[in-house]
């Protein structure tokens, strides 16, 4: 073809040269012409260089790309900003469900800790009023004893009001027991016994002479005064507790007053500031407060601390049976309120746990009530109760037995006077319908080969109401059961009597074939077998 220039061919290494030259060359606007220039070293060196940059660029690109196209995604699937908002949100609460589980947990946790902190703070608020003013001393004379034992208790009632205070000062030593109690608890026979101590008994306190035992308390405090009464009494004391008087009318508000039974009027407007009719009543803390301040009342019955002493036994007796009968919360608030008006040894959950073991507890029958003979006598001008000390003994081994501190009704001249509650004597106690007396202590002889006999029976007088003890005759042949009865423990025969099914022909008067040491024998026979 005429003017078309002929296609040179090019060679192998031409083709190789250029092929090189295309690889090393530099994207991006660095002509051929400008490289021409540069040295080859440095042509290499640019050249590598350029291809990272174009894997660099190429990457940024991609990356472009891709999120372009994620945009484009989303722009075709979230057609409204409420739907994105919803789509974010839905991301949110995916995220943050593990949040706010951890959040309440530990919300929680604070609350939990707090609240038993709280508890803790309480509990120990009641303690540390509980055991406000029970010194080393006083824990020093308090003998320990084995759980599930009988224990004796110190009870004392301290009028501590605002006149005497101001009038005396508020110093121990300026102020005297005016009510003094000795309990005996004993949590497995479900038994409490509070026999009273008049103030104005005359024992002898070693280097301070012959005085009213109430005067120990402002020689020596709580300590001193448990020491004159556990000599005194020839027992061990374990646990403390002293009243404030001025408190005492919230303990009886808290729960709601108290039942009693007075069997005459009370009349003593000038000094406890009170007025009772006789009979059955419910008292406030004001009238219940009075009426064990109150003595006067009984000035023409004569002797008006015993009639007042035991108007506080029937009172506290009251209480207890009121108490027995709350709840767990009720009671926990009840101590609570005490702590405001009563020093004890006890803490709360030691007063609370004791509370749980006589829940089930029956003051009509198992509350025993007392006070300690005496003989009231005029000595260099003042007045004194001189303990019967054949009686005090007597009545106080009849205490440590768990019986009722008198052997018979009679020996408590204040009753049908003052008020009671719960049984005071043997033959004194509670009654069947029969008028059978459901109490007493009672040997019970088993006549019969039947092993076991005596026991079995014996625990069926205990659930009753008495005080029995099994042993074995000395013949084992008996067929008819015989009960015999000592002095005049009659009624208490007949108790025994109904209790086991024995006709009442079967009783008699011990002519001296069995043991007089108890109330009542029983020798059972085959009969009953």
């Amino acid at each position: 073809m005429a003017g078309r220039r002929p296609h040179k061919r090019m060679t192998g290494a031409e083709q190789a040269r250029l092929s090189r030259s295309r690889f090393e060359q530099p994207q991006g606007g660095v002509g051929r012409h400008a490289a021409a220039g540069v040295p080859p070293t440095t042509r290499a060196s640019q050249g590598a260089a350029g291809y990272q940059e174009v894997g660099t660029a190429r990457s940024a690109r991609q990356q472009r790309s891709q999120r372009d196209s994620r945009r484009a995604g989303v722009a075709q699937h979230a057609t409204s900003r409420a739907e994105g908002v919803a789509a974010y949100s839905a991301r949110r609460k995916k995220g943050g469900a593990g949040k706010v589980v951890r959040t309440v947990l530990i919300a929680l946790g604070i609350i939990l800790a707090t609240a038993g902190g709280a508890f803790a703070w309480y509990v120990n608020n009641i303690n540390s009023r509980l055991g406000e003013g029970i010194t080393a001393e006083l824990r020093q004379q308090l003998v320990e004893v084995k759980p599930q034992d009988p224990f004796y208790m110190l009870l004392l009632g301290v009028d501590k009001d605002e006149a005497r205070a101001e009038d005396w000062g508020s110093s121990t030593a300026n102020f005297r027991s005016d009510t003094i109690i000795l309990a005996r608890v004993d949590p497995p026979a479900q038994k409490v016994t509070l026999v009273s101590i008049p103030r104005d008994t005359l024992v002898d306190m070693g280097e301070h002479g012959e005085q009213k035992i109430n005067a120990a308390y402002s020689y020596g405090g709580a300590a001193y005064m448990t020491e004159v009464v556990s000599n005194f009494a020839g027992v061990k004391i374990s646990h403390y507790a002293e009243l404030d008087f001025e408190q005492f009318t919230s303990i009886v508000d808290t729960i709601g007053g108290v039942e009693v039974d007075l069997p005459v009027a009370i009349s003593d407007p000038d000094y406890a500031e009170i007025e009772l009719p006789a009979g059955v009543q419910t008292l406030d803390g004001t009238q219940a407060l009075g009426l064990c301040r109150s003595r006067h009342a009984y000035d023409e019955y004569g002797g008006g601390d015993f009639y007042r002493a035991a108007n506080q036994r029937m009172v506290i007796g009251a209480i207890v049976k009121k108490v027995l009968k709350l709840d767990v919360l009720s009671m926990s608030s009840t101590v609570s309120e005490l702590a405001n008006s009563v020093t004890t040894d006890f803490s709360a959950t030691d007063i609370l746990g004791l509370a749980m073991q006589f829940k089930d507890f029956d003051v009509d029958t198992g509350f025993y009530s007392g006070q300690t003979p005496t003989i009231s006598s005029y000595i260099n001008k003042g007045w004194y109760e001189l303990p019967d000390t054949d009686a005090w003994k007597t009545m106080m081994e009849r205490v440590n037995q768990g019986l009722p501190p008198y052997e018979s009704s009679d020996q408590d001249f204040t009753a049908g006077v003052a008020g009671s509650i719960g049984v005071s004597s043997g033959n004194g106690a509670s009654s069947s319908e029969g008028g059978a007396v459901l109490s007493g202590s009672v040997l019970v002889l088993n006549g019969t080969s039947t092993s076991g006999f005596a026991a079995n029976k014996a625990n069926v007088l205990n659930s009753k109401g008495f005080t029995a003890t099994a042993d074995n005759a000395d013949a084992s042949d008996a067929k008819t059961t015989k009960i015999v009865y000592n002095s005049d423990s009659k009624a208490k025969a007949v108790g025994v009597a109904e209790t086991l099914g024995v006709d009442a022909a079967n009783i008699s008067e011990n002519d001296g074939s069995y043991s007089t040491k108890y109330d009542v024998v029983v020798l059972l026979g085959s009969d009953l077998a």
